[in-house]
């Protein structure tokens, strides 16, 4: 008899003969409670170029350091979000890039790599959030790279070429959307752009407000549509930013977050908001562990914004996936890969910061404390010293996408993998089936596998907004 009490009162109760663990029902009663339900607020999040590894060791180390899980895997391991996969090829390559990826999700069809919602013979595919707005709804995209950049423009416009990014600062004034944050001055200002036109003052006239810094972004009224540009290009590397007070000035990607929620959340119709952790993959690119790893971490704060808003709303579906692995970093196995692991708890500044403190005439001593100082206490040897010092008197040289001043990245991290027991496979996109999870009403519709084009009918319909531009199969 206490058997048989155990089995109806305990931990696993049965249905129909099946066992149902106690996380199977508190999945399903997650399922119930927005069954049904219209998703009124859309959060869309996008660490950028974030490989499984990535999301796993920012995990690994929010564990192991700071003693708690990250918020994206507690949505799992809590069993409140529902999970897929989802394949990102674009139109004319199985590795996308990061303007056709998003475009996928924007305009709801794949389309060759360095579009932004064009097909191959120059169909125009209306974006997302024109949608969204053109339904009543208010919308918006904060980023740490440019505002004007290739995963916010492909929710938001159509063009031929991902770097028209002047062009795109553009069609954001024409466009009037209620929050648009990042960086990307060079974009906007009459003393970068090339046809010296004052894109700022265009906004003010035409009724935003425009915030330069932290401050103007807090004082920011809710009742006038915000442009907030912080940098000439990206916001700096989290990493940096916790060191350097300096760049204090500039909000956080969790800060931004919770500013846009804040401008959009009391609108009668509901928000779509798009979230970039821009870059993480520009760290990937430069195999930069330091830069990598805080930027995840950076991006998995503003997801917990993002959860904490919608627990308490129970109207806002948030979706968190990336757009494509890059460079698919990972911990190799070895007796010393816990120890080297949790050095990067000891990182001052990322390999950007350090390499652009090096100079032609820098001496090998230097080199070797600049590294020690900032990548706790690694101590190179005289020849990976002068190795390094080689690519300053023009014996080397490194190229790569964000890796304008062909600074030795590579050779670097070749050097840090004993010291961090982290590899890379290249300093490139990859194929990978991404990440996918959601938390909300409509989280229940989600299937354990998704093309990227489907996304966009997805939003569509858990908000229960009417798509006049219904997709055809693609494959």
């Amino acid at each position: 008899m206490k058997r048989r009490s155990f089995f109806k009162k305990g931990a696993l109760a049965t249905l129909g003969g099946v066992l149902i663990s106690p996380f199977d029902l508190r999945a399903n009663a997650v399922k119930e409670e927005f069954r049904g339900k219209k998703a009124k607020n859309i959060i869309y999040m996008v660490s950028d170029g974030m490989s499984s590894g990535t999301l796993a060791m920012a995990d690994l180390y929010s564990r192991r350091i700071l003693g708690k899980p990250s918020n994206w895997i507690n949505l799992y391991q809590q069993n409140l979000a529902t999970k897929a996969f989802m394949d990102m090829q674009s139109l004319n390559s199985v590795v996308t890039d990061s303007a056709a990826a998003s475009s996928s999700w924007g305009g709801g069809y794949r389309v060759p790599n360095g579009r932004l919602n064009v097909g191959a013979n120059g169909e125009m595919y209306t974006p997302i959030l024109q949608k969204f707005k053109a339904s009543g709804k208010k919308v918006g995209c904060v980023t740490t790279v440019m505002i004007t950049h290739a995963t916010p423009a492909g929710f938001c416009v159509n063009s031929k070429a991902r770097n028209a990014q002047p062009e795109i600062a553009e069609q954001y004034l024409q466009l009037r959307f209620d929050v648009m944050m990042g960086g990307g001055d060079d974009y906007f200002s009459a003393d970068h752009r090339k046809d010296r036109e004052d894109l700022y003052k265009e906004f003010i006239n035409n009724g935003f407000t425009v915030a330069r810094d932290k401050v103007q972004m807090q004082k920011a009224p809710k009742g006038k549509p915000l442009l907030g540009v912080f940098d000439s290009q990206g916001l700096p590397y989290s990493l940096d930013y916790k060191y350097d007070k300096a760049l204090h000035n500039r909000p956080t990607l969790a800060e931004m977050t919770s500013k846009a929620i804040e401008q959009m959340k009391d609108h009668k119709q509901g928000f779509v908001l798009q979230v970039e952790g821009g870059k993480v993959d520009w760290a990937a690119h430069g195999n930069d562990i330091g830069a990598l790893l805080f930027d995840q971490l950076a991006f998995d704060e503003a997801v917990g914004v993002a959860i904490e808003f919608a627990k308490q709303d129970k109207n806002t579906l948030v979706v968190v996936t990336t757009d494509h692995g890059n460079a698919n970093p990972g911990l190799i196995y070895g007796k010393n890969c816990n120890n080297n692991f949790d050095n990067l708890q000891h990182f001052k500044h990322t390999n950007e910061w350090v390499l652009n403190n090096i100079a032609p005439d820098s001496s090998t001593s230097f080199i070797k404390d600049i590294m020690a100082e900032n990548f706790g206490n690694m101590k190179l040897t005289d020849e990976q010293a002068k190795a390094l010092q080689a690519y300053y008197l023009d014996k080397g040289k490194e190229d790569g996408l964000y890796n304008f001043k062909h600074l030795p990245f590579r050779l670097l991290a070749e050097i840090q993998k004993e010291h961090t027991s982290v590899g890379w496979i290249s300093m490139d996109h990859s194929s990978d089936y991404v990440e996918l999870a959601m938390f909300g009403p409509g989280s229940e519709k989600l299937k354990p596998f998704m093309y990227n084009y489907e996304m966009h009918n997805f939003l569509l319909e858990v908000a229960e907004m009417e798509n006049k531009y219904f997709n055809p199969k693609q494959s």
